[in-house]
């Protein structure tokens, strides 16, 4: 049931509270609405007390916020001048700053001592090879140590960060990072994934044929075995830390120096190169993990993420707030379903995060964790890439744990954080996320551009924040980044999302507002569509677009079953009763099909527009941005037969 109480917070001794006691003398907060109205309105103080109170090192100076009439050119701290990986690097002790496993049960850990003296190697040769501020160095690696430490060197010199997971097939590397021009590029010889050992370099010299900026390349033993390459020119990254050459200067940049670049998914043409500052990423991810999230130092973070997906960035953020990261590479089901959590528990994980389908995926299995686990230290669940759906938050708190804090949160690539997030100090209600993120001015719009109130809209930001784009990458005038954000309303951030504030002042997403349902003249986000459907036993997930008609549209439904089992004309009638119950008559789909296999991105996210296209007869551009694409055929077929 939406709205029902969870859980509610049994100490009022976090961060935020902290916060607020420190800016008591500034303003009078009696709630967390006046925090975050306070925060959006008076955004030069909230920002320039947020910097003291977190202990941001850097030489901050007067101009905190010069606004503008035009949101994209409204800068924060533009004056301001720091060093991204100084920040995350203050301790130099021998406890851990890194703890790595992966699916095959190996394990190894880096102290601080040792990650700052590897970071200094690194960053020594990047400079031995004249890379200079604002290169670029690009990164097919998989969530490993090396991968944090290339990161960090590059920040350390001025250089722009890019990488993708080692998943992404030559196509999709090439036409993300032909774009940027690296001039080195970072790979591993291979990885495992669900017990298979991958060979990352079998496509090394087309990719190097396809982008000739690349001077340099670095190779990454996965493991302990030699690295038997003889056809191209390479350096082997352990003879770079053999090295006793280190730079150990953290010069400054200016607070909106480039740190690194993402990319959109590229599902709907070439991806967009989103450029991240350094200073804006470093702020926004404080303030997400000490206030919203209650991170402390010599906390255990733990994130299931690649390095494709934003996650990681934010988890290697939290660095800075002097806490242990925990990595895992690999298949979370490997070697078990509840391998994420063995090692939660062995290694006291206090903060735990993941995608919601991981979550879904466990509730359909019916896995009961608390059974096997304790997770004494566990005091923060997180949830995002999609919406996590009520079920979902009742199956952590009755299957997981009972006392701890589950934040769903939301945001995105496009602004490297969240929009609406967690709360240690409210309750958390089954199905919402709990609050606008401080900083963030969030509202719901309708169509018109009028705010509203529970009823179902488009999620938008109505004033700037520090971890906006500070450009995409070659776009003259703009003309992409206001494309991508500002065609709906005018100088007011649109972000895609169909979503609804609660009267708990809390939100819910309904999935992406360009991929809503309309039937009937009633507009629906798919999440609530799914969240009843794969309820039902025997369904592992499912997708639903619009399919358009002559005067008409109609809402299709492809299901994934578990493998021994069918879709019949029973189960079609069950899923419908269950829609109509549950939902509405208008919700109910005009069509209902069984599918072995539902596209996704790398990060896991479903592709309803690809869906869409394909059952509307529309082409479909950069399938080998998909994690399975493969399963579009399936798609193709089913269209040729409506």
């Amino acid at each position: 049931m939406f709205g029902k109480k969870l859980w509610s917070p049994s100490t009022t001794i976090n961060n935020i509270n902290l916060f607020t006691n420190y800016i008591n003398n500034e303003v009078k907060i009696n709630s967390y609405e006046d925090l975050h109205r306070w925060s959006v309105e008076k955004k030069e103080i909230f920002w320039d007390k947020f910097w003291e109170f977190t202990k941001i090192i850097g030489e901050k100076k007067d101009i905190i916020f010069r606004d503008s009439e035009n949101f994209i050119e409204t800068t924060f701290f533009d004056t301001s001048i720091l060093n991204y990986t100084e920040n995350c690097l203050q301790n130099n002790n021998d406890e851990d700053a890194i703890i790595f496993y992966n699916e095959q049960k190996f394990s190894k850990r880096v102290s601080w001592k040792k990650l700052r003296s590897n970071v200094f190697k690194i960053s020594y040769y990047f400079k031995s090879l004249n890379i200079k501020q604002q290169d670029r160095i690009a990164a097919v690696l998989p969530n490993m140590p090396e991968t944090v430490q290339a990161f960090l060197a590059c920040a350390q010199i001025g250089a722009i960060w890019s990488s993708c997971s080692s998943d992404f097939g030559p196509r999709a590397i090439v036409d993300r990072f032909k774009q940027i021009k690296p001039k080195i590029l970072i790979i591993t010889d291979h990885y495992f994934y669900n017990n298979k050992k991958i060979d990352t370099l079998k496509h090394i010299k087309s990719i190097i044929n396809e982008i000739p900026s690349i001077e340099n390349i670095i190779i990454i033993p996965y493991g302990e075995d030699k690295i038997l390459i003889k056809d191209f020119k390479y350096k082997n990254w352990n003879e770079i830390l053999k090295s006793k050459n280190k730079y150990e200067n953290f010069e400054k940049f200016n607070f909106n120096h480039p740190l690194y670049i993402l990319f959109s998914s590229g599902t709907t043409g070439v991806p967009k190169c989103i450029v991240h500052g350094a200073g804006g990423s470093l702020i926004q991810h404080k303030k997400e993990h000490q206030l919203h999230l209650d991170i402390k130092e010599n906390d255990k973070v733990f994130y299931f993420t690649t390095c494709g997906w934003m996650m990681w960035n934010w988890l290697v953020s939290s660095l800075a707030s002097k806490t242990t990261i925990v990595l895992y590479d690999g298949s979370p089901f490997f070697p078990n379903n509840e391998y994420l959590f063995d090692i939660a528990d062995k290694e006291k994980i206090t903060f735990f995060g993941t995608g919601a389908k991981y979550i879904d995926y466990l509730k359909q299995n019916k896995i009961i964790i608390k059974d096997n686990y304790k997770l004494s230290k566990l005091k923060t669940m997180a949830s995002t890439g999609s919406p996590l759906v009520q079920e979902s938050f009742d199956y952590v708190y009755y299957n997981i744990k009972n006392n701890l804090h589950l934040a769903s949160i939301s945001g995105g690539t496009d602004i490297i954080s969240c929009f609406v997030t967690g709360n240690p100090n409210m309750d958390v209600y089954s199905g919402e996320i709990q609050c606008a993120a401080l900083g963030m001015d969030v509202d719901i719009f309708n169509e018109k551009g009028n705010s509203i109130k529970q009823k179902k809209g488009e999620l938008v930001c109505k004033t700037p924040f520090p971890s906006k784009p500070i450009y995409f990458w070659n776009d003259k005038d703009n003309k992409k980044y206001l494309d991508a954000y500002f065609k709906k309303y005018k100088n007011v951030w649109h972000h895609g999302d169909f979503c609804e504030k609660t009267k708990n002042n809390g939100y819910i997403i309904y999935g992406r507002s360009d991929a809503t349902l309309n039937a009937g003249g009633v507009r629906f986000g798919t999440a609530e569509l799914y969240r009843v459907v794969e309820n039902i036993d025997n369904i592992i997930e499912c997708v639903a677009v619009e399919h358009s008609l002559c005067n008409d549209t109609e809402v299709i439904l492809f299901i994934k079953m578990q493998s021994q089992f069918n879709l019949n004309q029973d189960l079609k009638k069950l899923i419908k009763l269950e829609i109509k119950s549950n939902l509405s008559p208008k919700h109910v789909p005009s069509k209902i099909f069984q599918v072995k296999d539902i596209p996704k991105t790398k990060s896991g996210k479903i592709v309803e527009l690809t869906i869409k296209n394909i059952i509307n007869g529309l082409d479909v551009k950069n399938k080998n941005t998909l994690a399975n694409p493969n399963c579009l055929k399936e798609f193709e077929y089913i269209y040729k037969d409506l």
